[in-house]
């Protein structure tokens, strides 16, 4: 250039004198545009230096090894011996001992069971009998009809029960039937010989439900009540023969009473 450049400052001169400039000449504009993306960059370069900071590095030593045992803990122990501990055993003759006495020991214990069961089914069996009644009415629930002494000129052997057709009929006490069927005047009877030794008649009813031979209870049904043979309506006609089937006929009522059977 041909000349210098005026300065910026005066040559001669200080800020309490009147020639100081008023004003600092503008910077050039692209410094201007420059300064705020520089200090940006040194804000966020800041703050990426102070967080790094604040982060605890690992211990150099935390990649060493660790022992297995104090990893595994206390259950480790077991699965870390390498030294076996000898089987314990017996010779075959002693299994075959052992087994000889469990299977003795089974034994007794069964025959034990069976032993206190079969009492017990026999003290059962004997409360049963004991509770059981030794004489039934023939019919329950009937009407005392006709009584065991003469009627239309002869003699009624026998007393009569009326019910309705079908009314259950029972032995009287325990027995076995001596006859069942069809019998003249009776329509259909049966006869039971019973514990006492006398024997018990039963006429004119409509089924039979028992056989010869067969062995009965006091109280078991042994037939349906009827009106077949010489009746003039549905009853049982119920006779005792004393001492057997042959053997004096006696009042059925008095009889039954002596067992504690009311009519």
């Amino acid at each position: 250039m041909s000349g210098a450049e005026p300065s910026v400052f005066p040559s001669s001169g200080s800020p309490s004198s009147g020639s100081w400039p008023a004003a600092l000449p503008a910077a050039p504009a692209a410094v201007a545009r420059r300064r705020p993306a520089a200090l940006l960059a040194a804000l966020v370069v800041g703050a990426t230096v102070a967080l790094i900071g604040t982060q605890t590095l690992p211990a150099a030593d935390a990649r060493e090894s660790v022992e297995v045992a104090e990893l595994l803990g206390s259950d480790a122990e077991g699965l870390l011996e390498t030294e076996l501990t000898p089987q314990l055993a017996i010779t075959e003759v002693e299994a075959r001992a052992r087994l000889e006495e469990v299977a003795a020991s089974r034994a007794e214990r069964a025959d034990r069971v069976a032993k206190e069961q079969a009492a017990a089914a026999e003290a059962a069996e004997a409360a049963a009998e004991a509770a059981r009644p030794k004489a039934s009415p023939p019919v329950k629930g009937a009407r005392l009809t006709s009584c065991f002494c003469p009627r239309w000129g002869t003699m009624h052997w026998g007393i009569d029960l009326a019910a309705p057709m079908l009314t259950p009929e029972y032995a009287v006490e325990d027995g076995v039937v001596l006859r069942a069927g069809a019998a003249s005047g009776y329509g259909l009877v049966v006869y039971i010989l019973g514990v006492s030794g006398d024997v018990t008649v039963y006429g004119h009813m409509e089924k039979i439900q028992v056989e010869a031979g067969d062995v009965v209870s006091a109280g078991q049904q042994i037939a349906l009540l009827g009106s077949r043979g010489q009746s003039t309506g549905p009853h049982l006609h119920f006779e005792v023969h004393q001492g057997g089937l042959d053997g004096k006929r006696v009042d059925p009522v008095v009889w039954l009473r002596a067992r504690g059977v009311e009519l």
